[in-house]
């Protein structure tokens, strides 16, 4: 029931609630407040308040004839948009416990999104809380408070709140609502709170994998204090191929130069293809050396091929783990991960490596692309640095998750 029929109803001469014995209105309030009955049937708000203001200034009213009149006061000032009016005569009516329970919930709503409507966020959670308060179980409810607490620009509270909402989601094994998930990470943003911004995004690959949430949590990510940007550049372009935002000329020819200074031909190769077949390569002024790139490439793959099985059995006869985990690197080039793990853990197990956790990285990779996820999550959980490796992996398994 919408207020005003709900007002009209108890104001006019329609069915009433019963009321206590000798609950009678005088005559001279009831005749201005019968007129501002029929000025609101015809929408004339303001006019129905200065009736009510002459019922009200009545001597010697009766508990009851106050209330009749701050009810009718409090339905007029609510459509007249005079909320603070609205809102002293809701709190009379609410007082007299002579409302019916329902009908007061009905009325908290109504106030709570006339206060968001006004952009008086302050008031909207508090008549919203009062709804909750009062039994009120509306979803929509809980959307309006988490944006007044966004807007109204309490932060703690608007995390804590769609926090909340989002967890509870989770454990039910629903998916959460983006809107809320944006929000959260809006929040953290203006709360300055860097690690909360990027769990949201993190909630947002995993549920909604849009590319601007990827490329935002990757260069995050590389940004980070400490993060070994350049050891890890490689390992950063694989992860933009995979999710899809290897999507320039430069990127392609980027990474392509990487994997071949990494002794990874067969790599470089399938990405030099790649650009190719998507229109990205062989064009523009750019084409005769993305060519000779080309080239380059085919050349060092046919003559590592040729060679790649006594480099593995040097690798495995010699005494450093570094050329077992490079060879490892060619296998995966060419997409043999089940070689690629053999011996990345071999590597891993000789133990002489510089940088132990960038090998368990890679091995991450190798697990997913093998379709062995529980060993990918055991070895990032293994990783142990805190300059780029165990963000990276984290990452990898964010993207495998939302392949799913």
């Amino acid at each position: 029931m919408a207020p005003s029929e709900a007002f009209a109803q108890k104001a006019g001469g329609e069915k009433k609630e019963k009321a206590p014995a000798g609950d009678t209105v005088r005559k001279e309030v009831g005749e201005p407040l019968t007129a501002a009955q029929e000025l609101m049937k015809g929408k004339k708000f303001k006019d129905a308040l200065a009736k009510i203001k002459e019922a009200d200034a009545v001597a010697d009213k009766t508990p009851f004839e106050d209330f009749m009149v701050e009810q009718m006061r409090a339905i007029a000032a609510y459509q007249a948009g005079e909320l603070d009016v609205a809102e002293k005569s809701f709190e009379a009516v609410f007082a007299t416990g002579r409302f019916p329970a329902a009908q007061q919930l009905t009325f908290t709503q109504a106030l709570a999104q006339a206060y968001y409507q006004q952009r008086n966020y302050t008031k909207a959670i508090t008549w919203t809380q009062k709804y909750f308060t009062g039994g009120g179980n509306d979803a929509n409810m809980r959307t309006l408070l988490l944006q007044s607490y966004y807007l109204g620009k309490d932060y703690p509270n608007a995390i804590k709140e769609v926090s909340a909402k989002i967890s509870a989601v989770e454990k039910s094994g629903a998916t959460p609502d983006e809107k809320d998930l944006q929000l959260l990470a809006a929040a953290n943003n203006e709360s300055k709170n860097e690690a909360g911004y990027m769990g949201a995004l993190e909630k947002l690959v995993r549920y909604y994998p849009k590319r601007d949430y990827w490329l935002d949590l990757l260069l995050r990510t590389q940004r980070k204090p400490g993060f070994a940007r350049d050891r890890l550049a490689l390992d950063s372009y694989r992860l933009m191929n995979k999710i899809g935002l290897l999507d320039t000329a430069g990127d392609v020819m980027e990474m392509a130069q990487l994997s071949l200074q990494a002794g990874n031909p067969g790599e470089a190769q399938a990405i030099i293809d790649k650009g190719y077949a998507a229109g990205l390569l062989g064009t523009g002024p750019e084409a005769e050396r993305q060519k000779r790139l080309k080239d380059v490439a085919a050349k060092q793959v046919a003559d590592d091929k040729k060679a790649l099985a006594q480099t593995e059995t040097e690798a495995l006869a010699g005494a450093n783990a570094g050329p077992i985990l490079r060879v490892a690197e060619a296998y995966a080039g060419y997409g043999q991960f089940d070689k690629a793990i053999t011996l990345a853990e071999a590597a891993i197990a000789k133990g002489n490596l510089k940088n132990p956790d960038d090998a368990r990285l890679r091995l991450v990779t190798y697990y997913l692309d093998a379709g062995q996820k529980a060993k990918a999550e055991a070895t990032a959980k293994a990783i142990k640095a805190t300059d780029g490796p165990a963000d990276m992996a984290r990452l990898y398994l964010l993207n495998a998750a939302k392949a799913k």
